[in-house]
């Protein structure tokens, strides 16, 4: 008996010692992985260039490029995708990988399929080269540009920090294009306008999303029978996202294949709103049978439509947003083959699309869950109530300001409306909290509101920083973020620009 309790000790022991081998063996397995990934896809897009432009003297710059645009799609992929998904990951409507798994096919379709509408503005349209002005030098700015953008980013995703990808191209460009040529080549008017979306994006995002939010609470979750109130208002809630996609992929995300006039846009919007509108109703019926009066469980018939406007949005943003990434690379192949620092319109080749939609949804997959997570959990907590009030506020921003000729981010724009939900909740939840000390010799103030004694001012203030439900260090830290990318982008690419510029001469 001895002995076989022995050799069964011993046998445990070893059994161990194989787990944490099988165990230490995953884990390095893992950690080779993703610089393995890395190094294929840079390898790949070296590949691509080579293959597919033509001989000339400055094919070795559009090489180089290439794998500076990868290295910018990866960052992309890791930082600004996160606001798509974030808030349904966040209200556990989806989960991380199924989130992961949609946004990437969704983004890289967005690509290939409608890429490239905003290349010539990210390429061409910020800067007036001199006509003196060397076709390398160009070249070399649009290298600095898109260097400087990609580290700036890649620092922001370490610091938790969503920035908007579109200021960090704009930036490096400006940047370099000081450096190169003076303040006189930078149309500065394009400048001034990105400027004011700092402003505008979070803050038209914000206040949408809150009336979304306010809506639904008035109408919903207020109700006494708040499933009878889901069965009349969620299917118009769900019209509202269809029609407003619709308009959204029709005049933003397809404009590089096809550009309707409003009139067939808006067609198109009340349309989509009578088709998911018929659709709805029977679906919500369905779902709701037998369904508890709880606010979540009323909740969950919001999963389904907060997942398509999730992966909606992740199409027009591979759409829009990977001509940040491949907009220089399209300028300098164009400087390159034509040999003019200015070349017109720039062409984007099938190749130049796939470095960026393979790129971002390679970044997103290995680098984006961290900022999923501060977008979707750490700034303020989310619902799928809360959520898709988010992503429908970013749809619509994105169409009123395209109606008004405002530029706007859609970084900016989800963060704003996570923010503009949080506080809304906030309020909600401290109305009736009194906050004077004081009585004051004024009629315009409601008494009720009033604290009676200084022990009684000193309780609710406790109670009201006990309802603080947005996280205020990471308003300051991305709004910082925010304000302090192009600055950053454009002095980083300077110096880029001035040492490539030393090295090549």
């Amino acid at each position: 008996m001895a002995g076989d309790a022995v050799a069964k000790s011993t046998l445990d022991k070893d059994l161990k010692k194989v787990v944490r081998l099988e165990t230490a063996t995953y884990a390095l397995g893992r950690s080779l992985a993703t610089p393995g990934l890395l190094i294929v896809f840079m390898l790949g897009a070296i590949v691509a260039a080579s293959l597919s432009i033509a001989p000339g003297p400055l094919n070795h710059f559009v090489i180089v490029a290439a794998v500076i645009a990868a290295y910018m799609a990866l960052n992309i992929g890791a930082n600004d995708v996160a606001n798509n998904m974030g808030p349904a990951v966040g209200s556990r409507a989806l989960t991380m990988a199924s989130a992961l798994a949609i946004a990437g096919v969704c983004e890289a379709a967005g690509a290939i399929l409608a890429g490239g509408d905003v290349v010539n503005t990210v390429s061409r349209d910020l800067l007036r080269p001199p006509q003196d002005m060397r076709v390398e030098h160009f070249i070399l700015v649009m290298m600095a540009a898109l260097m400087a953008a990609a580290a700036w980013i890649h620092l922001a995703t370490i610091l938790g920090a969503p920035v908007s990808t579109t200021h960090s191209i704009v930036g490096g460009v400006v940047g370099s294009g000081v450096a190169a040529a003076g303040a006189s080549v930078v149309d500065w008017g394009v400048i001034g306008a990105i400027a004011a979306s700092w402003v505008i994006s979070p803050v038209m995002g914000g206040l949408i999303a809150a009336a979304l939010l306010a809506f639904v609470k008035w109408t919903v979750i207020y109700r006494a029978d708040r499933v009878a109130a889901a069965r009349r208002w969620v299917p118009v809630l769900v019209a509202l996202m269809a029609g407003t996609f619709a308009m959204y992929l029709v005049s933003k995300g397809l404009s590089r294949v096809w550009r309707p006039p409003l009139q067939i846009v808006l067609l198109f919007g009340v349309a989509f709103f009578a088709l998911g509108l018929f659709a709805a109703q029977p679906w919500v019926r369905r779902r709701s049978k037998g369904m508890e009066n709880r606010r979540k469980h009323v909740a969950e018939l919001f999963y389904l439509p907060l997942a398509c406007a999730a992966a909606l949005l992740s199409f027009a943003h591979g759409a829009n947003d990977v001509a940040n990434a491949v907009g220089p690379l399209a300028a300098i192949l164009s400087a390159a083959q034509s040999g003019l620092a200015d070349a017109g319109k720039v062409a984007l080749p099938l190749w130049v699309l796939a470095i960026g939609a393979v790129g971002i949804s390679i970044g997103l997959a290995l680098f984006g869950p961290g900022l999923i997570r501060t977008v979707g959990e750490k700034i303020t907590k989310m619902d799928a109530i809360r959520a898709y009030c988010v992503a429908l506020s970013a749809a619509i921003t994105v169409l009123v300001a395209s109606a008004l000729g405002l530029p706007v981010s859609s970084t900016h724009i989800a963060v704003g409306a996570v923010f503009g939900v949080g506080y809304l909740r906030e309020y909600l939840s401290n109305t009736g909290v009194r906050n004077l000390a004081v009585q004051p010799r004024t009629l315009f103030l409601k008494t009720s509101r009033l604290n009676k004694t200084p022990e009684e001012a000193v309780a609710n203030y406790q109670k009201r920083e006990r309802r603080r439900l947005v996280r205020r260090q990471h308003v300051v830290g991305i709004a910082a973020a925010w304000v302090v990318t192009v600055p950053a982008a454009g002095l980083l690419a300077a110096g880029i620009y001035l040492l490539m510029h030393r090295i090549v001469g």
